[in-house]
């Protein structure tokens, strides 16, 4: 199926004080090979210039929408679901990049099986300044668990996910949580037996974490986490698998006391990119970095050349 007759997408991008990175995430949505897309940027109480910027975008498939109240990221994903104007939904954050075939290629794929609602990719991580300094691509044929789902490894990465508007209808975020919400997501689904995600193994999404891991927000992940595994794992899921979970969970939450008394926890970032980019790889990457970054956008009051 070529690109040309793929559905259309709906893209959404909640944003919360992004003034720096927003531009270049808005790029990578015009630098994609599928161009039958709307996108949406949700802002969510911003104080800075992130609003002024995303207003300044000139085009008719970009649609800014601003209450000025913060009612955090799973109450902005929701919103998206009904915002949306196609039957296919993707996201990604505000200060991350997708690679220019992402869309291309997690709608054929999903447009080729109705027997999947939801597909993610593989990632490269980021560091602050756009630099690659890792990969996690998916397993060739990866199967999710209740094992990885309830610690956190289900190798779905909520930002690259692509999937259809009525599975998000069906399975709404729970917006009482401040983080840790697409896990929550994916074991209510799973509990419901309706978790039907399919992977593209490479690394189509770039996934900036720097200011991901420190200690406070990984504390709080852990501790929403055993949250969702005492409320929300319900069918599908053993009292075993669910105990072990919670000790598993605490275990982490130690070790990253532990790691952060000593000043080591970029341990932790260390050893989810197992992976190192090296090579004609690494250069690939930079060079389709930059290509993004370069892409001049129909901005108003010079905005199009700034990056963050």
């Amino acid at each position: 199926m070529v690109s040309g007759r793929l559905p259309s997408v709906t893209i959404g991008i909640p944003f919360y004080n992004a003034e720096t990175t927003l531009l270049d995430s808005v790029r990578s949505v015009f630098a994609q090979t599928h161009q039958n897309w709307e996108l949406i940027l949700l802002d969510d109480g911003s104080t800075d210039g992130s609003l002024e910027i995303a207003r300044s975008i000139d085009d008719p498939r970009v649609r800014v929408y601003s209450d000025g109240k913060n009612k955090r990221l799973a109450a902005r994903l929701n919103e998206m679901t009904r915002l949306a104007n196609h039957d296919y939904l993707a996201r990604m954050d505000a200060d991350d990049l997708m690679s220019p075939t992402r869309l291309e290629r997690q709608l054929q794929l999903l447009a080729s099986r109705p027997d999947i609602d939801l597909v993610a990719t593989g990632v490269c991580s980021l560091s602050d300044d756009y630099l690659p300094v890792g990969i996690r691509p998916v397993a060739p044929g990866h199967a999710v668990t209740p094992r990885g789902l309830l610690s956190g490894q289900s190798g779905i990465l909520h930002a690259s996910v692509l999937g259809r508007r009525e599975w998000f209808q069906r399975n709404p975020y729970k917006e009482s949580l401040a983080k840790s919400q697409d896990t929550n997501l994916w074991v209510q689904a799973y509990s419901r037996n309706d978790l039907r995600v399919a992977f593209v193994p490479d690394p189509l999404y770039y996934y900036r974490e720097d200011g991901n891991v420190s200690t406070p927000k990984l504390l709080l992940a852990y501790r929403i986490g055993r949250h969702t595994i005492v409320t929300d794992a319900k069918g599908g899921f053993s009292m075993w698998e669910r105990a072990r979970a919670i000790a598993v969970s605490y275990g982490k939450s130690l070790a990253v006391v532990a790691l952060s008394s000593l000043g080591k926890l970029d341990l932790i970032r260390s050893r989810r990119n197992k992976v190192v980019p090296t090579g004609v790889v690494n250069e690939a990457l930079v060079s389709e970095i930059a290509s993004i970054r370069s892409i001049d956008l129909p901005c108003s009051a010079g905005r199009a050349g700034v990056s963050g």
